[in-house]
């Protein structure tokens, strides 16, 4: 298993994940992502935020790496932290604990930066994810609205999201 940020050329293969995750996210909840406008997603690979894992030559999961999230956690951004968000796993690699896999870098990553806390956010009703998130340490924090949904995703328009964190 490799973590590997994700190149400019990964870009359809990253979209195709999108599409399966949300076809999951579908198949499970009535919340779901929407689709990704594609030059945002082109802005945050030339960025480097997006990053893979590569198991057995194959893209088997893609997650995006922030450092600074004031649309969802307002005034905590101010804390140095590393944020996780749209974890999408190929559905050919469902069930290989990728989420503890990337907890578990990000946390190396976020030492090697003098970071402070690791953070992530679901929508939260979504106990499933909550609980995946506490078994791999997460201290659940609480539901909030994002103050300015308009900046973010649009899936992010009405949503109610759980929020977690851990000191690393």
């Amino acid at each position: 298993m490799q973590f590997l940020p994700a190149l400019p050329a990964d870009i359809d293969a990253i979209f195709v994940l999108y599409d399966h995750a949300i076809a999951h996210q579908k198949a499970v909840s009535d919340q779901y992502w929407l689709p990704f406008e594609r030059a945002r997603v082109e802005a945050e690979l030339a960025a480097g935020c997006i990053w893979k894992i590569v198991v057995e030559g194959q893209i088997a999961c893609v997650f995006l790496v922030a450092y600074s999230d004031p649309h969802i956690w307002g005034e905590r951004d101010r804390d140095p932290s590393v944020y996780l968000h749209r974890i999408a796993t190929n559905p050919d690699f469902r069930g290989r604990n990728f989420v503890a896999a990337i907890v578990e870098w990000a946390k190396h990553h976020g030492r090697a930066l003098g970071k402070k806390y690791l953070r992530l956010d679901t929508w939260a009703d979504n106990l499933r994810l909550k609980t995946l998130y506490e078994h791999c340490g997460f201290r659940f924090l609480g539901v909030e609205r994002p103050a300015n949904p308009a900046a973010l995703p649009s899936h992010y328009s009405t949503v109610v999201l759980g929020m977690f964190e851990m000191e690393i």
